[in-house]
């Protein structure tokens, strides 16, 4: 895992990104919706989806965070694991660890494999790594509503 970390700065390159499309239309409309309010965040999910392999929905790897997939990452800088659910904003609930895809956290977790690392800027501007260290093989049966 230390290695792929290295690699990953070590080379500057993004690790992979991969969505499904189910999902792409709603992702890139909430990237549209947010450019007047948060341009920076709004580019960065535009960015990633921009850069994203687009999978139909029941190609989508087991491995891959994904909205209603539960993930657990860890902060390179503090060592910290969190586990972390992405969702569209409406059904964001940080008390129940259900966080919006429209925050820093939720762009940068979208779309990434286990055991991969990237760099991610805090809203305070601080530059940190994370590494995902697991995403749940199921769905969670809420993030099945309709969209």
């Amino acid at each position: 895992m230390n290695k792929q970390l290295s690699t990953s700065r070590g080379t500057g390159r993004r690790p992979r990104v991969v969505i499904g499309a189910d999902c792409l239309e709603r992702l890139e409309a909430l990237a549209e919706g947010a450019i007047q309010r948060n341009p920076d965040l709004a580019d960065r999910l535009l960015g990633e989806i921009g850069r994203a392999r687009i999978l139909p929905a029941a190609k989508l790897p087991q491995n891959v965070v994904a909205i209603g997939r539960a993930v657990s990452y860890r902060d390179e800088s503090t060592g910290q694991e969190k586990t972390v659910t992405p969702v569209y904003p409406e059904d964001a609930d940080i008390a129940r660890g259900r966080i919006s895809i429209l925050t820093p956290i939720g762009v940068a977790l979208i779309g990434l494999a286990e055991g991969a690392s990237l760099h991610w800027d805090t809203r305070d501007g601080e530059r940190r790594v994370l590494t995902v260290l697991h995403v749940a093989s199921q769905d969670a049966p809420e993030s099945l509503e309709a969209q």
